[in-house]
């Protein structure tokens, strides 16, 4: 359980500084992972974004200050890194749904959200069907959009680039790309370094790269493949959340941080339904 330790230390470190720049490449530091692989790590296991959790706690603090001190509210924003009124108001109104200058009177209702705490549970309840494959490398060419550190961001404009590639004469053409067999379309998220996140729409091909596409290698590694029918969008993040909080700490594995590829069936339109596959790259745990 080694990498749930590493979690616990990076949120210790981020509880300690809730009055204080929290910086989200130290949290990664001590959580032994790149800024990219905490941010992705932590909303799996959490199940909410990193910076969704920081506001929370913080005027979760603030309300207990507010109530139990005669500090002005300018002040109080001030220690928890709000340089403005109206950007502390607006946060402490998302939080709590009233306004900081209400906290304070008598019978008034606030939200208090405790500090995470990693633990793994086992319900038994719903089996991960899943095999584990070596695989060569694999040369993709396809379509790709930046992506960035910010998690939150990152999901919504995924999505949308699923969409609009759908809709237009590009999927078709990066569906005949495809050499290998069986056909498929892939979604590929690449982190190579801070400046360099990508997120493909691709097929696997030997062939030459049409112009205004990318071709990229993904090292050969062992995979755990996962399988699954239903919600696409929704099915892909379970799977994800599954494998960190559910299959990896009891596998014997560790997550090797390579590309995460989504496999799907070349449809002619968007499905929202459907069957797919998730290949996670993971490497033989020391302990084992």
């Amino acid at each position: 359980m080694e990498w749930l330790t590493k979690l616990s230390n990076a949120i210790a470190y981020i509880e300690e500084n809730l009055d204080k720049e929290i910086s989200y490449d130290k949290a990664a530091e001590i959580a032994c992972c790149s800024t990219y692989y905490f941010q992705r790590m932590f909303s799996y296991v959490a199940g909410i974004p990193l910076s969704d959790y920081i506001r929370k706690r913080k005027m979760t603090q603030a309300a207990f200050e507010l109530q139990r001190t005669n500090r002005k509210v300018l002040d109080i924003a001030l220690k928890y890194g709000y340089t403005s009124p109206t950007s502390f108001n607006r946060a402490f109104q998302s939080v709590h749904g009233i306004p900081p200058t209400a906290a304070r009177n008598e019978g008034c209702v606030l939200n208090a959200y405790p500090a995470v705490s990693f633990s793994v549970t086992v319900t038994g309840e719903t089996p991960m069907t899943y095999r584990i494959e070596q695989k060569g490398s694999m040369r993709i060419a396809g379509i790709r959009i930046p992506l960035t550190e910010n998690m939150e961001k990152n999901m919504e404009v995924i999505p949308s680039f699923w969409k609009q590639t759908m809709e237009s004469p590009k999927f078709r053409e990066i569906c005949s790309l495809s050499d290998q067999k069986p056909g498929t379309i892939l979604g590929v998220s690449i982190y190579q370094d801070p400046l360099h996140i990508f997120y493909y729409i691709a097929a696997q091909t030997e062939g030459p790269v049409p112009d205004g596409m990318f071709a990229y290698t993904i090292p050969a590694a062992t995979w755990v493949v996962f399988e699954s029918d239903g919600s696409l969008k929704q099915q892909v993040q379970e799977i994800f959340r599954r494998f960190v909080t559910e299959w990896l700490p009891f596998s014997g594995y560790d997550y090797a941080y390579l590309p995460d590829v989504e496999v799907y069936p070349i449809y002619e339109k968007q499905p929202e339904n459907g069957h797919f596959q998730v290949w996670i790259a993971i490497t033989q745990n020391k302990e084992h």
